[in-house]
């Protein structure tokens, strides 16, 4: 089966719709699928949940659907860095969930491997936990967490075989892997698109059976703070 396309907006045909659940890649500026989030605005898809760690910042990442207002609900760890998620929070205008990374990223890893809910202490004895599930093991107290079932995942790798087995380079590795296993469908954006066999099979970070299609692209890579001394 054929999984590669000429772009972002082929990979994603017949896969958009409007209220749609959507798993997301990244971290800060890292490891962003930011040709597929392009192309999301330009397809113009409303009222999307978008699970991810963060929203990119104004400009750049799932930030570009907050300045179009085609995002309604976040499920994410961190609002800094993006004025416009935190207007849109704090006015009321934007609804969002949030869990701490860890438990974030463990609820993409479950919801990847068919589990649908996990206990753990994280949260325990805070908001997080109100109106959660509370059980005892061993004396302690822990919160049930629901996986994550996405209709469609978004990631960004820096290689992939034709197959879709890919790598991811360094930090960008964070959120991809998770995200990329809890979609339904999986499309995956990266730097090069390589022959299969070409990748030392111990070297795969994220195995091709979780991607259905894939595309090669530029991109941009920004640097979220910069600290230089005084000259």
């Amino acid at each position: 089966m054929n999984k590669i396309y000429p772009n972002a907006t082929a990979a994603l045909d017949g896969l958009l719709h409007d209220d749609m659940f959507i798993a997301a890649g990244g971290f800060g500026l890292c490891g962003i699928p930011e040709l597929l989030l392009q192309a999301i605005k330009e397809a113009g898809t409303k009222d999307l949940t978008f699970a991810s760690n963060n929203a990119g910042v104004d400009d750049f990442g799932i930030g570009i659907l907050l300045q179009t207002r085609q995002v309604k609900k976040m499920i994410s760890s961190y609002v800094g860095e993006n004025a416009e998620f935190m207007r849109q929070y704090l006015s009321g205008e934007l609804e969002l969930e949030f869990n701490p990374q860890g438990t974030l990223a463990e609820r993409m890893r479950a919801g990847g491997c068919g589990i649908p809910g996990f206990y753990t202490k994280t949260g325990v004895g805070t908001v997080i936990a109100e109106g959660k599930e509370h059980k005892e093991f061993n004396g302690e107290t822990y919160i049930m967490e629901e996986g994550i079932f996405a209709d469609l995942a978004i990631v960004k790798a820096w290689k992939a075989d034709q197959t879709g087995n890919a790598i991811f380079r360094k930090t960008a590795r964070n959120f991809n892997p998770p995200a990329a296993m809890c979609g339904k469908t999986c499309v995956l954006e990266v730097e090069e698109i390589v022959p299969v066999g070409s990748i030392d099979p111990d070297h795969i970070h994220l195995p091709g059976i979780y991607v259905h299609r894939l595309i090669q692209g530029e991109h941009e890579k920004r640097i979220e703070q910069r600290t230089i001394r005084e000259a």
